[in-house]
């Protein structure tokens, strides 16, 4: 099978996140107690370790059984549609290419702690005095930064002028 150098570094930049939130989630789990806090900056920042059984802001988390097997579904038919996304798109903008790694490399991070552990683990907890913000992990960051990537350049895609077909 031959890869485009374009594919090849869309999963070396996945990869790379996916380790990066693999190694974060082990060094938590091998040196904090399940709930346990580590303040890293006072009243703005704490390393924890916390699960997540749903889906963003623990959304979902009370289901049964099927949760399971519906949010890793929803990830690998999610994986296969942003692959074949990138692999068929004619306009790989950068915004585009690391929207696109980073939202795989992310969802792929997740769906390996959804199949290995039933959950995912979250260790970033970021505060202001009393107001948490819910806590996240990296693979939810690159997430979130691919997503707000990919918003960009699809506003920008949609803002060009369109080309009209008087015939």
């Amino acid at each position: 099978m031959h890869l485009s150098t374009s594919l090849k570094s869309f999963l070396v930049v996945a990869c790379v996140v996916v380790i990066a939130d693999q190694v974060t989630k082990a060094l938590v789990i091998s040196n904090l107690y399940l709930h346990e806090v580590r303040p890293v900056l006072n009243g703005f920042f704490n390393i924890v370790y916390t699960t997540n059984t749903g889906a963003a802001f623990g959304f979902m988390a009370g289901a049964g059984r099927w949760r399971d097997v519906f949010f890793q579904t929803v990830s690998v038919f999610a994986l296969t549609g942003l692959l074949y996304l990138y692999h068929r798109s004619p306009d790989r903008s950068y915004p585009f290419f690391w929207g696109c790694s980073l939202i795989f490399g992310g969802a792929l991070g997740n769906l390996i702690d959804r199949i290995h552990y039933r959950y995912v683990i979250d260790l970033l907890d970021f505060y202001i005095g009393p107001y948490h913000w819910p806590a996240f992990n990296i693979a939810d960051s690159a997430i979130t930064v691919g997503g707000i990537l990919l918003a960009l350049h699809f506003l920008h895609t949609s803002a060009r002028p369109q080309c009209k077909d008087f015939t």
